[in-house]
């Protein structure tokens, strides 16, 4: 999904991947060095869906954002992108 640029239903597996570690979790299923690996995977792909989303709203320019504060990111999101 994420190779496709689909942020929200990859967003949607992030939800459900939380939900079934919360379950096995609960059901003392993992154990203390597994939740740890499975929590920071499940973190990864949070943040590597938020990050395709903000690249997809700034792909649009921001479109409802106030004309100012989209020109402001955008030029920020630039400026990183640079330094990078």
């Amino acid at each position: 999904l994420m190779e496709n640029q689909l942020a929200l239903p990859a967003y949607e597996q992030v939800l459900k991947a939380a939900h079934t570690f919360n379950l096995l979790d609960a059901r003392g299923a993992i154990s203390v060095t597994e939740r740890a690996a499975y929590i920071g995977r499940i973190r990864n792909l949070a943040r590597s869906v938020a990050a395709s989303y903000l690249d997809s709203r700034a792909r649009l320019g921001f479109p409802m954002a106030p004309k100012a504060w989209a020109d402001e990111i955008l030029a920020k999101l630039e400026k990183e992108k640079k330094a990078a």
